[in-house]
């Protein structure tokens, strides 16, 4: 008699007809002897329901939109699993990932939600998707026995967990539902855990332009989320210590620069070259994961996009949310 737990999968969807098929496929490809597919399709209007029927997998169609939160919370009630394992549309999980989720909450007390991370390499193998699937793995692995959140790209919890805890805040912001419901659940006593073996390949499809919209995007909901918390410099997985100092340095060093020109003053330069010194220094963990995901090669201008590129974006965004804050927008339900 098969004694595995029973996982309920959990796919919120919206308009990801260009990615559900792949995440399905690779979804029931899954070694895992004893689980469930729930899709939950938040009014789509685009071909996505089309491409989920061809699957055997159960389909929950939502009228109106919900959000990612809503459409999780919809399919965590309909499922029948002891595990409830959460990921996203655009993820491809591995044979063995479930079989991994299962093992990580098995071999720990009752209260606790493991979390996995992406794969370092993308499924669309392009530089932009790479360096944001490396920088990623990197840090939401790098704090594994004390994450400050679990993200919902891989995340397995027990159904009765995840119901007694009220599941994810709706008419919250449009991302960080996972960092909110993190938080919430950790103050009760449930013990949060990265598993770096539980892993999903995740398809970004990025472009400078998108890599860079993206960036500011969540440093701007980041950035709000945190000041209300009053929690803004806590390492927090993607929003970290490495990455808070990479953009302190990129907005110390470029006024120091433009004083250069204008005055000729050398000091000026050494201000900047000691900011950007220290940035390599707290950065290496970084460069290392993006060498050895890419290369010599690809470490070299990942770096460089890294160090003199992508703080402006999360620059903007922060700058974004802090006027959004002192706007006294978005006052979201069960922060800390």
């Amino acid at each position: 008699m098969n004694s595995l737990p029973f996982i309920s999968v959990i796919i919120p969807n919206r308009n990801g007809a260009n990615t559900i098929a792949r995440c399905l496929e690779a979804t029931f490809a899954s070694r895992y002897p004893s689980f469930e597919v729930i899709v939950v399709d938040d009014a789509s209007a685009d071909g996505s329901v089309e491409a989920i029927q061809r699957f055997p997998c159960r389909l929950i169609r939502l009228a109106r939109r919900h959000g990612a939160a809503g459409a999780r919370n919809a399919g965590a009630a309909h499922a029948r699993g002891d595990l409830l394992f959460f990921t996203d549309a655009d993820c491809l999980p591995r044979e063995d990932t479930l079989a991994t989720a299962c093992r990580a909450l098995s071999r720990r007390k009752p209260a606790t939600v493991a979390g996995g991370t992406y794969t370092p390499l993308p499924h669309d193998d392009t530089f932009f998707s790479r360096f944001q699937s490396v920088f990623i793995h990197h840090f939401e692995t790098k704090r594994a026995d004390a994450p400050d959140y679990v993200a919902t790209h891989a995340l397995a919890i027990r159904a009765g967990t995840f119901h007694r805890h009220g599941g994810f805040a709706e008419g919250f912001l449009p991302i960080l539902e996972d960092v909110e419901f993190s938080h919430r659940l950790r103050r009760t006593g449930c013990r949060l855990v990265i598993d770096p073996t539980i892993q999903v390949r995740h398809v970004f499809n990025f472009n400078l332009f998108r890599s860079l919209h993206n960036a500011c995007v969540k440093a701007m909901y980041w950035t709000l989320y945190s000041l209300r918390n009053r929690d803004l410099l806590v390492d927090s997985g993607t929003a970290s210590h490495e990455l808070k100092a990479n953009v302190a340095s990129y907005f110390i060093s470029l006024p120091c620069v433009g004083a250069y020109l204008l005055t000729g003053a050398a000091g000026w330069l050494g201000v900047a070259a000691a900011a950007f010194a220290g940035n390599l220094l707290v950065s290496r963990g970084l460069l290392k994961g993006f060498r050895v995901a890419g290369g010599r090669r690809f470490a070299a201008v990942a770096g460089i996009y890294y160090f003199f590129v992508y703080p402006l974006a999360v620059g903007a965004g922060a700058f974004g949310g802090a006027a959004l804050f002192l706007a006294g927008a978005c006052r979201p339900r069960g922060t800390r």
